[in-house]
């Protein structure tokens, strides 16, 4: 059988492919790339992952955006150390691993224009009284009883601001690596500067 998406054996056809599955992943919700996997190590040293949704992609600056509770755990693990981030395509048989230098962002304009722009249930997350992660008696939503069993209305998710950040991740590597009938594919990029490096890889 043919591979469904077969791709060019060329650097610039596999970094384009790369930049354009992150991209539909932050546009589209039904990409298989909107919810890759980010890995961070906590503070015993420990691997830990999670699915994230990945809010925007920006390849002119090589990076990729998601949204978290500054309160949570995941936070203190990304900012100002290095993360990967793994997206895989089941139909296409891709998979691009990337990492790079993360950053929480919780003020500026940006942070602000990103909280605008989250409806009233993307919101409600951020509103829970205890931070993610805390330890609970019972089974818990974690949010205030007046907004357990309905959206909030906007002007009740305004308190969620003071928990809201921003991941931003600059990516430094990239292995894309297409699983096919006629022989696996396996690339890695590097990057300096603003220039990607590509090396073929055994896959």
């Amino acid at each position: 059988m043919p591979d469904p998406f077969p791709i060019a054996d060329s650097f610039d056809a596999i970094l384009d492919d790369i930049w354009t599955r992150w991209g539909r992943g932050s546009a589209d919700r039904r990409s298989a790339f909107h919810t890759p996997v980010v890995g961070t190590i906590d503070a015993n040293g420990n691997p830990t992952q999670r699915v994230m949704v990945l809010r925007k992609t920006d390849r002119a600056t090589s990076t990729l955006r998601f949204h978290t509770d500054q309160r949570s755990g995941k936070a203190v693990q990304v900012d100002g150390h290095r993360v990967s981030v793994i997206g895989y395509d089941a139909g296409a048989k891709i998979q691009v691993r990337a990492s790079g230098a993360a950053a929480l962002m919780t003020q500026g304009d940006t942070v602000d224009t990103a909280w605008a722009a989250t409806s009233a249930s993307g919101r409600r997350s951020y509103l829970t009284t205890l931070p993610p992660g805390s330890i609970s008696p019972l089974p818990t939503s974690g949010l205030p009883t007046a907004i357990e069993t309905r959206m909030p209305l906007n002007e009740e998710t305004l308190p969620g601001r003071a928990n809201f950040s921003l991941v931003l991740v600059t990516l430094d590597r990239l292995e894309w690596l297409h699983l096919a009938h006629d022989g696996h594919r396996r690339v890695a990029f590097d990057r300096t500067g603003d220039a990607w490096q590509g090396s073929w890889l055994v896959p």
